[in-house]
């Protein structure tokens, strides 16, 4: 692991009165004037520039003057289930006398708006379809929705294939021809625009006129839940809607679903930062989804009874259990088929595969050896009927979404399906296929990327001078954010002395240091250690990345590095 200087700009920007190292930190991620840090609602990018709202909005305000039936298909992830959520708390508030939701169980039906699940949808007789989190894909599903006589909207974030589905409206900030200058919304970030839309347009008629103008804002803790679980990039419009979440959830006016699950996970919501949104309320929701069904997590945040929220919570959290053991014996069993691999001859692109993989985990076990390897990583899982289910992850710099492509392109054969992102990606292949296209999806990641790409790296904002190891800066640099995809919290780095070693719980390293002169002694831990290095009594220098934060223990807040790297100096 190299540790390198994060690059500043060669003049800082003027950001007003904020100290000098945030002034710092905020240029280091291409912050270049003071209006980006203003995170208040007037600040997000209108919604009339997103392409097709106006079409969304027609379809929406008929279905409700109409009191038309409305289906929302959501996808089977946290973006999907909070993007759902939001669809139906949203177009309540705004007046919808029928609305209800469908997320198809991801063992039996797969992702996405197909024509499978268009014949489970029609046994709830709906008017209208609307997918969230998914549907630029969905070709075959949106002809066999229309052929049934369905209006069908798309509110989806994903890159669209080469064939847009014939939908009666389509939003999508990526979709071809669309200006939205943010191309990183979340899925549940689109609907919401959409809802916005649709408010504007429902004033303009009047229907607010005898009565009070739905606060849609109350949604906003969900919308921030979506957004960082999906680890969509924080540019300043996410950003806006993650801070303004947060700022709900920290005042107590969260979802009685988020406060439940933030409870059994012990988390304080008044001090919750975005950092425990991705891996601490996200990991919980996602768990439904990967073992068993959506549909638990979608109730979980669309209930106002806070016991029921509780009782949901409790079953979440044990999914979440269950997931991680699971996971844990997939990574064994994954490392032990790269164990006497020489480093020489290990794959650019990894490919994985065991018949007993569970289809719900594959992406998480994808991203955990992307870690360790720092390469292109894809898991498979047995799908039936011969086929295989993938789901990758990348490194900076390869985007595995259009690799798949390429690949796609040379043998046309090869892949069913496939979509996703930059960073993660999802494919379908038959079983007889793995071996060729394992050797294709490297081939490709060695096309694009060189050795010393795959060495693994993290990007340092510096080392802090023995006054800067105060409560006050810790604090500040936690509500400096909100931090996450493309806008990481600060890192730093650094030599000190280790004066304490101890593991606690299986696999976390508590430590005590001192600081390279000696004069100050701080506290650590480091999650998930090497067991066969550590503890280790003969180790009395080291090198630390890491972030300053707040511990808090019995009403008593003391300065705490989480370390994210540590090495024997």
């Amino acid at each position: 692991m190299r540790i390198e200087p994060r690059q500043l700009p060669a003049t800082l920007p003027f950001l007003g009165d904020i100290p000098p190292l945030l002034t710092r930190l905020y240029a280091a991620r291409g912050v270049q004037s003071e209006a980006e840090l203003d995170k208040s609602l007037a600040r997000l990018i209108p919604f009339q520039q997103l392409k097709g709202i106006d079409a969304a909005v027609d379809l929406l305000v008929t279905a409700l003057e109409q009191r038309q039936r409305i289906l929302i298909v959501g996808d089977f992830d946290a973006d999907g289930a909070t993007a759902s959520t939001v669809g139906m708390l949203g177009l309540r508030l705004l007046g919808a006398a029928h609305v209800d939701y469908l997320v198809p169980n991801r063992f039996e039906y797969g992702y996405g708006l197909t024509p499978e699940i268009v014949e489970v949808a029609l046994t709830r007789e709906p008017h209208l379809l609307v997918t969230v989190d998914n549907g630029v894909s969905s070709v075959e599903g949106v002809a066999a929705a229309k052929r049934h006589g369905l209006k069908v909207l798309i509110t989806d974030h994903h890159l669209p294939g080469d064939e847009l589905p014939q939908a009666d409206a389509l939003v999508n900030p990526n979709q071809p021809g669309c200006e939205f200058p943010s191309k990183a919304l979340a899925g549940v970030g689109v609907i919401f625009y959409v809802l916005m839309a649709l408010r504007a347009r429902l004033r303009s008629l009047g229907w607010y006129e005898n009565k009070p103008q739905p606060n849609i804002g109350e949604l906003l803790d969900l919308v921030a839940l979506g957004s960082v679980a999906d680890v969509v990039p924080l540019d300043a419009n996410n950003r806006i809607l993650v801070h303004q979440g947060l700022e709900r959830i920290r005042a107590g006016r969260a979802r009685p679903g988020i406060k439940a699950i933030l409870e059994v996970a012990k988390r304080d919501a008044a001090r919750i930062t975005s950092t425990d949104l991705g891996f601490i309320v996200g990991p919980r929701l996602n768990a439904a989804g990967r073992l068993d069904d959506m549909s638990l997590g979608i109730e979980c945040l669309l209930t106002a009874d806070a016991n029921k929220a509780r009782e949901m919570a409790a079953q979440l959290d044990g999914m979440n259990q269950d997931r991680k053991s699971i996971e844990q014996g997939m990574q064994r069993e994954a490392l032990a088929q790269l164990k006497d691999l020489p480093v020489e001859s290990m794959p650019f692109g990894l490919c994985l595969f065991d018949p007993e993989w569970h289809q719900g985990v594959i992406g998480i076990l994808a991203s955990r050896m992307k870690e360790r390897y720092f390469r292109p990583t894809i898991a498979f899982a047995d799908a039936g009927d011969g086929l295989l289910k993938g789901s990758g992850r990348s490194v900076q710099g390869f985007h595995i979404r259009d690799a798949l492509s390429v690949v796609a392109a040379q043998h046309p054969t090869l892949i069913a399906k496939y979509g996703g992102h930059a960073m993660a990606a999802g494919l379908t292949l038959p079983q007889e296929n793995f071996p060729l296209f394992a050797e294709a999806f490297d081939a490709e990641v060695r096309r694009q990327l060189r050795e010393e790409d795959l060495t693994g790296r993290m990007l340092s904002d510096g080392t802090l001078a023995v006054e800067e190891f105060h409560l006050e800066l810790a604090r500040a640099l936690r509500h400096a954010g909100p931090w996450g995809q493309h806008f990481p919290e600060p890192l730093f780095h650094g030599v000190f002395q280790l004066v304490e070693q101890r593991v606690v719980g299986e696999r976390h390293l508590k430590v005590v240091l001192k600081s390279e002169c000696g004069s100050v002694k701080l506290d650590g831990i480091a999650f998930g250690i090497d067991r066969d290095i550590w503890p280790n009594p003969t180790i009395k220098w080291v090198e630390l990345a890491y972030k300053l934060d707040v511990n808090e223990f019995r009403g008593n807040e003391t300065v705490q590095l989480m370390i994210a790297h540590i090495e024997p100096r």
